[in-house]
């Protein structure tokens, strides 16, 4: 929970400090809404502790965390916005909701916050594990996309699994080339949690990174997070090409979800990956399903 306190101002770490330590740890997302008391999420289930429900946000708390986040101006995280949410030092991910500045259809910045939404990364070391097993073929992972529903922990298995492949653990060590465009999955100390065959473009355009890793680096694994535009699907397929194994995570919850979208629709039709991880949340915890082809399930 330490990197919590890279963007969080004074006024909110007195209010977490009625947590314990384990608590603190347990703790996946923070919820500030104007008009509300702080919010917690922790294995997908929102909270509010005792201690807050008297201490409604106000927007100018919103944006004394965005101030922290942004390193002291609340403009510089805003300049950032690209799809609703910033990558703040730490990888923490900071969502944001309210009245938008649009100019020629593009959102610019935002008159008003009403919401944040702050998602810590987490590090769990051997989680991976006990998937490998049905996973690897051979020694070697086939290329694999991990999908959930957004919050499930895709990001978490995709980290800890770049760490097994680069560790040796459970199969021979791996190069990992890392594409981590929003700097979630390698930022700052987050790298060194990777392992010592990583290496980490960050803040580079996905595809961009993709084919500099693949150029450049040599690896024989490339990894990404959230595949989302045309331009990554025809990287990977470039990488695919030559003979480098992806492994990347995507938005979903089932094969029908995947085929609804034009974009999953032409992965699953090309077979750029053999092996599919669905995530799904039970009772609070997380269960890992692994699919070879549509249908295995």
């Amino acid at each position: 929970m330490a990197d919590w306190d890279k963007v969080l101002p004074q006024f909110l770490r007195g209010m977490l400090s009625v947590l314990s330590r384990e608590e603190r740890d347990r703790v996946e997302e923070l919820r500030l809404r104007e008009g509300f008391p702080l919010a917690a999420v922790r294995a997908g289930e929102e909270w509010t502790h005792p201690a807050w429900r008297g201490r409604k946000l106000t927007e100018e708390d919103l944006r004394r965390v965005l101030e922290t986040a942004g390193r002291g101006s609340v403009h510089t995280i805003l300049d950032q916005l690209r799809g609703g949410y910033v990558t703040a030092p730490g990888g923490v991910r900071v969502g944001i909701c309210g009245e938008g500045a649009v100019q020629e259809g593009k959102l610019l910045s935002f008159r008003h916050i009403t919401s944040l939404a702050l998602r810590v990364p987490h590090t769990l070391p051997g989680i991976a594990t006990p998937l490998l097993p049905r996973l690897v073929e051979g020694g070697r992972l086939p290329s694999t996309l991990l999908l959930s529903p957004p919050g499930a922990g895709k990001t978490t298995l995709l980290r800890d699994l770049i760490r097994c492949l680069s560790q040796g653990e459970g199969i021979p060590p791996h190069r990992v080339g890392v594409a981590d465009e929003r700097g979630e999955l390698g930022a700052g100390e987050l790298r060194y949690g990777l392992g010592p065959r990583v290496d980490v473009l960050e803040n580079c355009p996905k595809a961009t990174a993709l084919l500099m890793l693949l150029r450049g680096m040599a690896p024989q694994v490339l990894a990404a997070d959230e595949i989302t535009a045309p331009e990554d699907l025809r990287a990977m397929e470039e990488a695919a090409g030559c003979g480098v194994t992806l492994l990347a995570t995507a938005h979903g919850g089932s094969w029908e979800e995947l085929r609804r979208r034009p974009l999953y629709r032409t992965m699953l039709e090309e077979g750029i990956f053999q092996k599919f991880v669905f995530i799904t949340l039970e009772g609070g915890r997380r269960v890992y399903t692994v699919g070879s082809r549509e249908g295995s399930l």
